[in-house]
């Protein structure tokens, strides 16, 4: 990773993350569950575009960032955290059969128990609750809590990922996210913040995410599926480090191969925080779009996520985003 650009404003960089994070998504998606090089077998050059395919259209954003645009929407509508109707737009935005949604979180959303024990109940029914899921969505309440510091953003970050993942390591690698994305919207080096961070995680998770996320870390090293929270989080922060710009580190993610749109969105989340929008190249936010199923057939392109990023970061324009009807 280079320097952060140091042109970027920090508003700059908000809509950057939100934005990154939904390219990283939609550019990943088609390559989804492919082997490692898959995307420079399709791009040769490492400069690539909105393919589409698998199911999705060229720019078309996944479950990931539908979902990450129903919590920013939440926190905006409340002024903050209101579990519960986050859960419920959660539910509502799954009854209306989205193209894609992981098992975990569908178990989760429809098996009819109340918002605040569905998650733990789960867990215990199965013992697997360490998806990526609670990462994937992480981009627009890490620029929503950024400006109330550390242990708050960390907080907000785990009561999120426990409406779907009852697993306390899904939290925990929220929270790191959460907290590195801060560091970064602060224009400071979210690598160099790694150390400091993980003496906040709980002590029986603390030693796992410090392996994933250390520097001498490489994907190759997983013991998991990249579908799991630790080698997801670990290949997005490994993405970062090796390269040099936004488009580096997309590529890297998603030449991965596996679940390639949430890594490439947790790359994109980072990359866009570090090096702002104006690093996410406009050949992959033009055709970019995010339907929201249930949501009476609302499609967000560039413009509205940007309005919601700065709403988000609570920066002079706020009122670019206006509350959708429906």
């Amino acid at each position: 990773m280079t320097d952060p650009h140091l042109a970027a404003s920090r508003t700059a960089r908000a809509i950057g993350c939100v934005v990154g994070s939904a390219v990283g998504d939609a550019l990943g998606a088609p390559f989804e569950f492919g082997e490692p090089g898959v995307y420079r077998v399709r791009f040769p050059d490492g400069v690539g575009e909105m393919c589409g395919g698998g199911g999705w259209d060229p720019g078309e954003a996944t479950d990931d960032t539908q979902m990450a645009v129903l919590v920013g929407e939440s926190l905006l509508e409340h002024g903050g955290l209101e579990p519960a109707d986050v859960f419920r737009r959660f539910q509502r935005w799954a009854a209306s059969d989205p193209k894609d949604i992981g098992l975990q979180t569908e178990d989760v959303l429809t098996g009819g128990d109340p918002w605040d024990t569905a998650a733990a109940r789960h867990f215990d029914r199965t013992g697997r609750a360490a998806g990526n899921g609670s990462l994937m969505r992480a981009a627009t309440s890490a620029v929503f809590y950024a400006g109330a510091g550390r242990d708050a953003s960390m907080a907000g970050a785990r009561r999120i990922a426990a409406l779907t993942h009852g697993d306390r390591a899904a939290w925990e690698g929220t929270a790191v996210l959460h907290e590195l994305i801060r560091v970064a919207l602060a224009g400071e080096d979210p690598l160099a913040a790694v150390p400091a961070t993980l003496e906040q995680v709980h002590g029986d998770h603390r030693a796992r995410w410090a392996t994933v996320l250390s520097d001498g870390w490489h994907p190759d090293d997983a013991t998991e599926f990249n579908g799991a929270a630790w080698p997801c989080f670990g290949s997005a922060l490994w993405a970062l480090r090796t390269t040099t710009s936004f488009e580096e580190s997309l590529a890297a993610a998603i030449d991965l191969g596996g679940d390639t749109d949430t890594v490439a969105a947790v790359t994109g989340a980072l990359a866009g925080a570090v090096y702002g929008v104006e690093a996410v190249p406009e050949r992959w936010t033009a055709p970019l779009h995010v339907p929201l199923p249930g949501f009476g057939g609302r499609v967000l392109r560039l413009s509205e996520l940007t309005g919601l990023a700065v709403a988000l970061a609570g920066a002079p324009g706020r009122g670019q985003w206006v509350r959708p009807g429906g």
